[in-house]
């Protein structure tokens, strides 16, 4: 594990360490885990988007259709 110094207004650092104490966390705690979600921000998006693009590359070379068949509104609710 790697050490980080961050420098915050002392009225902020004195807030957070009240409420990391009510929640019976670190500030420490806090800020490693809000900066392993923000780190890993880039890799979800990029996953989401390679899955999306695969829908749709897999949807493009689909043969399935409905053979110009159409369906009423009532038959699609049944």
């Amino acid at each position: 594990m790697s050490n980080l110094t961050i420098s915050v207004p002392a009225d902020v650092l004195k807030r957070a360490r009240i409420r990391a104490i009510e929640e019976g966390v670190s500030v420490n705690a806090v800020l490693a885990r809000y900066l392993e979600r923000w780190a890993q921000t880039d890799e979800l998006r990029r996953r989401r988007q390679n899955a999306a693009d695969r829908l749709v590359q897999l949807a493009e070379q689909s043969q399935a259709g409905s053979g110009g068949r159409r369906w009423s509104r009532d038959e699609l609710y049944e």
